[in-house]
C-alpha cells in the first residue's frame, strides 16, 4: 500500500497521505495557526498573506520565491496556499522536472484560466536546481500571471535564480525555526490524532535531545521522533527516552541541559580566547556529539575571530567566515573537519581585543551625550546651496598629500583629542601600533 490514498490529490491537486506516510508528512500544518515561526511572513496584507486568503479576480497576488534552511515549512506554506485560496495547485520538483514539464503544467494553466478563471499556484520544490533554460522557461508565464509561482530554494535566490524570474517575484525570507518552535511540534505530534494520539509519552530530557538534534529543522525533529518511539516500542516501552533517542539517532549523546549549554559554549569561547588549542577542540567535539547546530557554532568562532584576535592576524576573521559558508554549504558530518580548521585557526592566532574595546569606547561617548557637528570641511559639498554653507571649503584631499595623509581635523570640536584604537604589540598589529604612531602624529601637525 502507498503512503498516498486512492486518488492521490485532494480537490485543489495537494497530496492527501494516509496513516503510514511518515510523521513528518502527517503533522504537516493544515492551517495557518500550525505553521511555527513565521509570523514575520504572515501579517494581514503580507504577500504571503494575500495568497492565502480566498481567490479574488479583482486583486492581483505576486509570485514568490520562499528562501530558507531545510525543515522550516516552505513546502508547508505552498500547500496552504492551494488549499486555502481555492486555486489550482501544481508541484513540480526540480531535481526530477524538465523544460518540457513546465511547459506542460504552464499549458494546462492556460487552459484552465481561459475556460474558468481558475488560477493556478505552480509550486517548485529547489528551484536553484533548475538550470537557466527551466527557470528562463517560466518568465512568460510569471510575467503575464498565468500562474502563480511559489519556488522554495535553500541556496541564496540571488546567485541561484535568474535575475529576470527574481524580478518578477517576491522574495521572502524564512527564518530558522526556535528550540520553542521545535519543542512545540514535538509535543504536538505526540498528542495529535494525526501522530501518537497520546499512545506515547516522552521523558523532558528526551525532547530537550531532539531538540538540540533538530537543528532548527522541524522535518528532522519529527523523523528522529518517530524513530525513537519504534526504538522504545522494540523495547516493550511507551515512553520515548533519552536513551531511545540517541539509539535511534545513532549517537551517543552528551547530555546536557540548558545551563550546560551556556557553559560549554562559554568554556568553548575561551579556550580559544586563551590559546588552548586542545581545550578548545574538546568542547567543540562536546557541542557536536551533544546535537549543537554547526551554525551556531560557527557563528561563536566568527565573533571570537572578530573580538579576540581582530588584526593581531587579518586573516584569521576571513577564514572563520569561510568555514561559517562551507559548513553552510557541506552540512555534517563533513562540517567538524571545517569547523575544526576554524578553531584551531582562531585558537593559535595572536591576540587583540583593541578593535572590540575601540567601538564600545566610541559606543560609550555616544550614549554619554558626547556627540559634536560634523566640521565644516568634512560635510558634503555636492548639492546645490552646500557651497553658500561652507560645506567642504578649505577640505584637503589626502591623496594629494605626502604619504597620503592630510592633517586636518576630522572628529567633531568635542572629541577633537579623543583616542578610542589603542592597537597592541601582538602579532601583525605590532605594525599596525608602528605605523598607526606615525600616522597620529603627521594629523596633529595641523
Amino acid at each position: 500500500m502507498d503512503i498516498f490514498e486512492a486518488a492521490s490529490t485532494d480537490s485543489a491537486g495537494v497530496p492527501v497521505y494516509n496513516e503510514r506516510a511518515p510523521l513528518a508528512v502527517r503533522m504537516r500544518p493544515t492551517s495557518i495557526a500550525e505553521v511555527a515561526g513565521q509570523e514575520h511572513l504572515l501579517q494581514a496584507g503580507s504577500p504571503l498573506r494575500r495568497l492565502l486568503e480566498p481567490q479574488d479576480s479583482s486583486r492581483s497576488v505576486s509570485s514568490i520565491i520562499l528562501w530558507g534552511p531545510p525543515g522550516v515549512g516552505k513546502t508547508t506554506l505552498a500547500y496552504l496556499v492551494a488549499r486555502s485560496s481555492g486555486r489550482h495547485f501544481e508541484e513540480l520538483s526540480a531535481v526530477s522536472a524538465g523544460v518540457k514539464d513546465v511547459r506542460a503544467v504552464i499549458a494546462g494553466a492556460k487552459r484552465r484560466l481561459a475556460t474558468s478563471g481558475a488560477e493556478t499556484v505552480l509550486f517548485i520544490d529547489e528551484v536553484h536546481r533548475f538550470s537557466r533554460a527551466q527557470q528562463d522557461a517560466l518568465l512568460p508565464a510569471v510575467e503575464n500571471r498565468f500562474v502563480t509561482l511559489i519556488a522554495a530554494t535553500t541556496e541564496n535566490p540571488s546567485f541561484s535564480v535568474v535575475a529576470p524570474l527574481l524580478s518578477r517575484s517576491i522574495l521572502l525570507t524564512l527564518n530558522p525555526l526556535t528550540d520553542d518552535s521545535i519543542r512545540e511540534l514535538i509535543t504536538r505530534a505526540v498528542a495529535d490524532p494525526r501522530g501518537f494520539d497520546g499512545q506515547i509519552e516522552i521523558e523532558n530530557e528526551a525532547i530537550d535531545a531532539l531538540v538540540r538534534l533538530a537543528g532548527a529543522d522541524a522535518r528532522r525533529s519529527l523523523t528522529l521522533l518517530e524513530a525513537a518511539a519504534a526504538t522504545a516500542g522494540e523495547s516493550g516501552s511507551r515512553t520515548v527516552t533519552v536513551d531511545a533517542v540517541a539509539e535511534a539517532a545513532d549517537v551517543a549523546l552528551v547530555r546536557y541541559g540548558e545551563d550546560e549549554h551556556y557553559d560549554v559554549a562559554s568554556a568553548f569561547i575561551k579556550s580559544m580566547r586563551g590559546s588552548d588549542v586542545d581545550a578548545a577542540i574538546h568542547y567543540l567535539a562536546r557541542m557536536l556529539e551533544a546535537g549543537e547546530d554547526p551554525r551556531f557554532i560557527a557563528r561563536r568562532i566568527m565573533i571570537c575571530a572578530a573580538e579576540d584576535v581582530g588584526l593581531a592576524d587579518p586573516t584569521v576573521l576571513p577564514t572563520a567566515v569561510a568555514a561559517a559558508q562551507a559548513v553552510a554549504l557541506v552540512g555534517m558530518p563533513e562540517a567538524r573537519i571545517i569547523l575544526s580548521q576554524a578553531v584551531i585557526a582562531v585558537t593559535v592566532a595572536p591576540k587583540s581585543n583593541a578593535a572590540y574595546r575601540a567601538i564600545d569606547r566610541a559606543i560609550s561617548d555616544l550614549r554619554a551625550g558626547r556627540t559634536g557637528a560634523v566640521p565644516p570641511h568634512l560635510r558634503d559639498g555636492h548639492y546645490s546651496g552646500a557651497a553658500d554653507l561652507g560645506h567642504g571649503d578649505g577640505y584637503i584631499y589626502a591623496h594629494d598629500e605626502p604619504f597620503g595623509i592630510a592633517a586636518q581635523q576630522y572628529l567633531p570640536d568635542e572629541l577633537a583629542d579623543v583616542t578610542y584604537y589603542q592597537p597592541t604589540s601582538n602579532g601583525y598589529e605590532a605594525r599596525v601600533t608602528s605605523r598607526l604612531s606615525k600616522v597620529r602624529s603627521r594629523l596633529k601637525m595641523r
